[in-house]
This record gives C-alpha cells, sequence and structure tokens, in this order.
C-alpha cells in the first residue's frame, strides 16, 4: 500500500528540486499529480518523466506565477477541480544566483554584491521564493481544511494534508502538517553554471559536493508522508553537513 493514496500539487516543476520530487511522488505510488510552473516547455518534459517512471499516473500541468494571487489560487482550483481534493502540496518554486550575477555575453561573471542590484531583482526573487511559498500555502492549506483525511491520516489529529516549502524560511502555521526543506549547494540546472562561484560553499560542507535535486526529493517526501504527521513547522536542513561545519 502507498503511502500516498492522495493529490499532490508540486510548483517549480519543470526541472531540478521540483521535477525530481514531481517523479519521486509517482515512483513511491502517488497516482494523480498536479505540476506547476511558468515554464510551460519544462513542464511538458516533467510529464514525460513521470509517464516514463509511471505510466497510470493522471497528470495536470499548470502554467503557473506563483507571485501572483490569482495564478495561484486558479493552480489549486484547478487541481481539485481535476482530482477532487488536494493532499500533498509542496512549494519548490525559486530563484537565486541568476538575477544576483552580472552577464557580459550571456555569460555570468561576477556576484553582484547587494549595492549592484536592482530594486526590480530584489522585488522577483522575494516575489517567488518569499511571497511564492506564501501565496502557494495558504492557498493549499485553505483546501485542506475543506476536506476530510486520507485514510493514511484517519486518526491523527487535526490532519488535513502535508505542505513542504522547499529554499524558504516560512514556517506555516495551520491545521495541515507542514515543514520546511532548506537545502545547501544543489546541482539543478539553476545552479549548474555558477558552480566556480559556489566552490568555497561546496567545499565548507564535510561532504564536499554539491547535493542531487533526487537527495532533496527524498527528504520532501518523508515531510509529505504520514510518517511526519507530528513534524509542524519544522525546517530541515539538507546541505551535507554545510552548516555544522
Amino acid at each position: 500500500m502507498t503511502l500516498f493514496p492522495g493529490v499532490a500539487l508540486i510548483t517549480g516543476a519543470a526541472s531540478g528540486i521540483g521535477r525530481a520530487t514531481a517523479v519521486s511522488f509517482a515512483v513511491e505510488g502517488c497516482r494523480k499529480i498536479a505540476i506547476a510552473d511558468l515554464n510551460a516547455a519544462g513542464l511538458e518534459e516533467t510529464q514525460k518523466a513521470i509517464q516514463e517512471a509511471a505510466k497510470d499516473v493522471q497528470i495536470v500541468a499548470i502554467e503557473t506565477d506563483v507571485s501572483d494571487e490569482a495564478q495561484v489560487n486558479r493552480m489549486v482550483e484547478k487541481t481539485v477541480a481535476e482530482f477532487g481534493r488536494l493532499d500533498y502540496g509542496v512549494n519548490a518554486a525559486g530563484t537565486s544566483h541568476p538575477l544576483l550575477f552580472l552577464k557580459k555575453g550571456g555569460i555570468l561573471t561576477k556576484p553582484l554584491k547587494s549595492h549592484e542590484a536592482s530594486s526590480a531583482e530584489f522585488d522577483r526573487i522575494n516575489g517567488i521564493n518569499y511571497r511564492g511559498a506564501w501565496l502557494s500555502s495558504r492557498a493549499e492549506i485553505t483546501q485542506m481544511l475543506k476536506q476530510e483525511p486520507l485514510p493514511t491520516h484517519d486518526g491523527r489529529p487535526g490532519s488535513r494534508g502535508s505542505v513542504v516549502n522547499v529554499a524558504s524560511q516560512l514556517g506555516v502555521v495551520g491545521r495541515s502538517e507542514a515543514g520546511t526543506v532548506c537545502p545547501g549547494v544543489i546541482s539543478t540546472p539553476m545552479t549548474q553554471p555558477n558552480m566556480s562561484f559556489l566552490a568555497p560553499a561546496i567545499s565548507i560542507a564535510p561532504m564536499n559536493r554539491p547535493g542531487t535535486a533526487q537527495e532533496v526529493a527524498d527528504t520532501i517526501l518523508f515531510l509529505a508522508s504520514p510518517k511526519a504527521s507530528f513534524v509542524q513547522g519544522s525546517a530541515l536542513v539538507v546541505d551535507g553537513g554545510y552548516t555544522i561545519n
């Protein structure tokens, strides 16, 4: 019997951690998965990867800007319209380094210092990473509180679903299980062009390597599962030991 008999919604699913998480839900037995991102082509690739992992999965792809309140609400509404409920919300949409590097001929050349970054860059990063996580969490929790618990959560007081935020210090307070995954340097399409700049941070961690998207996805699935039913508002660090060293 799968730990994930319900409906999963993953933002930032077009690549990296979001894609690995969506595929992992399918591998672990979740058969109803909604994937969301601004990158429509990336969503198509993720859908193919899910279908290769498990051919009987039902998938809905939703092009969404998580910094836009109306689009986030529509994302959850479309998920519920397609599948009838929402049980696992994973908010993995995020951006960072590409907006904070100077470019020359399309190639990243050096990190921007704080006084060199524009307010537009600051607003876009916070709109996705912070506002987007909050908007998504709010919409997901609102839906979860309307529905009866799954058999996997029944008997666990107050349980209506699971919300996991990625790359955010946002602790969700509500009656759904919630946690935050705080990755260290992870090898994704977003970070791979910047590995030379990130080498000092990588070397600090005892494991002395970047993490993989799958290693973060495995942690996310634990927090989303009923095995983490008493984990609430926790920030779980997945960084190869960077913060302890």
